[in-house]
């Protein structure tokens, strides 16, 4: 490896899964089923009149976590909490449940402005992936994905097209919400965060079309998708990680440029210099070939 190449961060989680905190019984499941990441969701999926029982029934999921050796304690995906909106009566309540040590992020609904951000972080000593989901947030995505202890940004495709009254095309890729799937991308990009996690695709059996969804996600620069069913996992874990070819490609690159002494050299007809190199080994890393 050439001595200019910069160390590569870990491979980022691809998919990320939703599961109702009123349904405790399901969080174990969720995290043995292959997602990168699993998301307890103390918000939509939660009635308001269940939202209590639900932040208790977490809490003993928790508890009962942290009680297993400290090898078991880690098995299975990472676990986060959505807790539901700043100025919602159970805002400050999922907040101190959030400040569990089983709870390792949080991801903030609605999010439209630093303060509430800030909020969350304070509170809980917990990195935050806030939604950006309302014409609001969309306005303050750059500041919000600059505030400190945020690691990532979460694009609410449903909600942020009933805020601004948007009627997608049934088949039309949701080409209406380009322009703020790009702002989140763009916002990411300049504050250092990683590539940003696109929203939901709601049709749970229809894998063709959550194919193309995730393609179009990968293509305009999300490294992520949130997910609603374990159905989906699969899918959207193949679509983000690199093809064979891709990874056929990288190796090329980085043979060709390490032999050449870091120089720039021809590969498959193409000049490869630096910042080509790099992006080949990035392709490596996310494909669990490099370190």
């Amino acid at each position: 490896m050439s001595s200019s190449a910069p160390a590569l961060p870990p491979a980022l989680p691809r998919s990320y899964l939703f599961v109702p905190a009123d349904r405790p019984e399901r969080i174990a499941k969720a995290r043995a089923s292959g997602a990168d990441v699993v998301i307890v969701d103390l918000e939509d999926a939660v009635a308001p009149e269940a939202k209590p029982r639900a932040r208790v029934a977490l809490a003993q999921v928790l508890d009962q976590a942290m009680a297993q050796p400290p090898a078991a304690q880690g098995a299975g995906a990472a676990l986060l909490v959505r807790i539901n909106a700043a100025g919602t009566p159970w805002f400050e309540d999922d907040l101190e449940l959030c400040r569990h040590p089983g709870v390792e992020a949080i991801m903030l609904p609605k999010a439209e402005g630093i303060d509430e951000v800030c909020a969350v972080v304070e509170t809980t000593f917990k990195d935050v992936i806030p939604i950006i989901e309302s014409a609001r947030g969309v306005h303050e995505t750059a500041q919000v994905a600059r505030v400190p202890g945020v690691v990532r940004l979460a694009f609410g495709s449903v909600d942020l097209a009933l805020d601004l009254g948007i009627d997608c095309a049934p088949e039309g890729e949701e080409i209406e919400l380009l322009p703020f799937r790009a702002q989140l991308v763009l916002a990411a990009r300049l504050a250092g965060l990683a590539a940003p996690i696109d929203g939901v695709s709601t049709a749970i059996h229809d894998l063709p079309r959550l194919q193309k969804d995730a393609e179009r996600s990968r293509r305009l620069g999300f490294g992520a998708k949130l997910c609603i069913h374990p159905q989906q996992i699969a899918t959207v874990r193949a679509v983000f990680a690199p093809s064979a070819e891709r990874v056929a490609w990288a190796q090329r690159v980085c043979a060709a440029f390490d032999a050449a002494g870091g120089a720039a050299v021809a590969v498959d007809g193409q000049m490869v210099d630096l910042p080509v190199y790099q992006r080949a080994r990035a392709v490596l890393r996310d494909a669990g070939l490099l370190g």
